[in-house]
């Protein structure tokens, strides 16, 4: 499989996730260009930032067209809020942690979030 389809594969899972869970980005994303493309840590993980604006709007689009979120609003403002200065801050920590130890706290976030579910 060409590089190009395996990226367009990516896209197309990370899009069906965001939309059906409201994830997607950081899951599915930094593992799969990490297996399939051969992309470095900081880089799968730049990327998935970057891949999550675009998803999340359509996603909203949909969601806001097919049910009434009027509600949400008030929760959704004050966690974006924190989401700024939480991704300034983490965004700035990426450029200073190694990749050895981004992949060891990324998959703890990983082990930590598929506990949660489980339980």
């Amino acid at each position: 499989m060409t590089k190009k389809c395996k990226r367009t594969a990516i896209g197309l899972v990370t899009g069906f996730a965001n939309g059906l869970f409201g994830s997607g980005g950081g899951t599915i994303v930094v593992p799969a260009m990490e297996r399939f493309l051969g992309e470095e840590e900081h880089k799968a993980h730049a990327t998935a930032i970057a891949v999550i604006l675009p998803l999340s709007l359509l996603s909203l689009g949909v969601y806001l067209w097919k049910a009434d979120l009027g509600a949400v609003w008030r929760i959704a403002l004050w966690a974006s809020a924190g989401g700024l200065v939480g991704g300034f801050v983490g965004a700035k920590l990426l450029q200073r942690v190694s990749g050895v130890w981004l992949h060891r706290i990324f998959g703890a976030f990983m082990l930590a979030a598929a506990v949660r579910l489980i339980l």
